[in-house]
């Protein structure tokens, strides 16, 4: 058992969204085997009552508050600094202080770094300390697509950002032992943007608890007496890629789905919505609920999912527990560019909106095989997305115990599986 350091950007608990939902899978990877040493960021105030979920789990733990103004002043350094935003966004004194007090006293094995955001405390180690970077997607070219989609003068500050955050995911990468990304595609953009660190770029996809998102457990129908086919999208509602796709779907496809499907509706689960989410209650057919105690309910007596995301990297967990709970599920090519092999027969792709739109009418339109289809879906996720082999690639990895030869080596046999 070998002590290691675990970075994170947000308290890895509960695991309710896409980043938490990975960042606490590979932490329990990790506790397993190793003493684990967790500091970590707490940006939403209602996260701070589960610490003691962690506690429980880690050897010793830091835990800074992340207050939005505060964080926002500090990453306007950036600005005279000539670096990324998002970087001066997570720097923090007293973060710094803990993170070398542990390397100091302790015997640190690995750190192992979740969000590029982070990996600046991690310069602190010694050669001696293996070091491992989960990038999970590529950041810089998220910030691209919103600038695509942006006016001036957010497209200016989104172009800027794109760039100097690349310029730093490429120096941290050459600083790492092994980078890792959520899916192959992912890890292949970023091999052919930084072609000299590509030998230490690995693809690690994320899992999906089957045994949680079982759709034979029973749930009550939180739709209650309402009549008609139902949509549901799950995600958090604050963050600009969801709410940009909710936006789309409600003004540009739903209204299509309507005109064959009158009776159809969407719910939009999730925390946080924003005013702008919000106001999309306002539609025929749409309900925006906020945040609710599970999203399985939801699923669980849904019709279909959707994932009509436009700015996407790498595998959206939402679409990979729709599948669990015997969802079909329709997306855009954003949001199935991860998933391989594609889950074709359940989760069909569309580009334009009224391709978007066909796709589910056709879906709502099957008055027979609904079983069978329930039951395609979640034997993809079962063959595919099991986390107990993602977890074996991850501590291959990390190496703790291991030469850094075997470790490379472990961790590419289990990723050509």
């Amino acid at each position: 058992m070998g002590d290691i350091l675990f970075l994170c950007h947000r308290i890895p608990y509960p695991p309710n969204k896409g980043d938490k939902i990975r960042a606490y899978h590979w932490l329990r990877a990790l506790v397993a085997h190793h003493r684990v040493h967790l500091g970590t960021f707490v940006d939403d105030p209602a996260d701070w009552s589960h610490r003691e979920a962690l506690d429980g789990l880690c050897a010793e733990q830091c835990y800074r508050p992340l207050p939005g103004l505060r964080a926002k002043a500090r990453s306007l350094n950036g600005l005279w600094r000539g670096e990324a935003l998002s970087f001066g966004y997570y720097r923090d004194r007293a973060m710094t202080r803990w993170v070398r007090r542990v390397l100091g006293q302790h015997p640190i094995d690995a750190v192992f770094v979740f969000s590029s955001t982070m990996a600046p405390y991690a310069l602190d180690a010694g050669s001696d300390v293996r070091r491992v970077l989960d990038f999970v997607d590529v950041d810089s070219d998220k910030w691209q697509q919103y600038a695509g989609s942006s006016r001036l003068p957010m497209r200016w500050v989104y172009a800027r950002e794109a760039k100097r955050l690349f310029q730093g995911e490429r120096a941290l990468a050459a600083r790492f032992d092994a980078s890792v990304f959520v899916s192959e595609a992912e890890a292949d953009f970023f091999r052919r943007a930084a072609p000299e660190v590509a030998g230490r770029v690995h693809a690690l996809g994320n899992g999906v608890d089957a045994d949680y998102f079982d759709p034979g457990l029973g749930y009550d129908n939180p739709y209650g007496n309402e009549t008609g086919s139902q949509l549901v999208f799950t995600g958090a509602m604050d963050y600009g890629a969801n709410a940009d796709a909710m936006v789309w779907f409600v003004e540009a496809v739903l209204p299509r789905i309507r005109e064959t499907r009158p009776e159809a509706r969407l719910s939009i689960v999730g925390t946080r919505p924003t005013a702008r989410v919000r106001a999309l209650a306002s539609h025929p057919g749409v309900q925006v609920t906020g945040a609710v105690p599970d999203v399985r309910p939801y699923l669980a007596h849904a019709d279909a999912a959707i994932a009509p995301m436009r700015i996407a990297r790498g595998i959206q967990n939402k679409v990979l527990e729709a599948l669990a709970m015997g969802r079909p599920t329709v997306m855009t090519e954003q949001a199935a560019a991860g998933l391989v092999p594609a889950p074709a027969q359940v989760a069909p792709v569309a580009g334009t909106a009224d391709d978007f739109a066909s796709a589910v009418v056709e879906i709502l339109g099957r008055e027979t095989g609904r079983a069978e289809t329930a039951g395609r879906a979640r034997d993809y996720v079962l063959r595919h997305y099991g986390w107990e082999a993602r977890f074996a690639e991850l501590r291959s990895l990390v190496g703790v115990g291991e030469s850094a030869g075997a470790a490379i080596s472990g961790a590419t046999a289990g990723l050509s599986a």
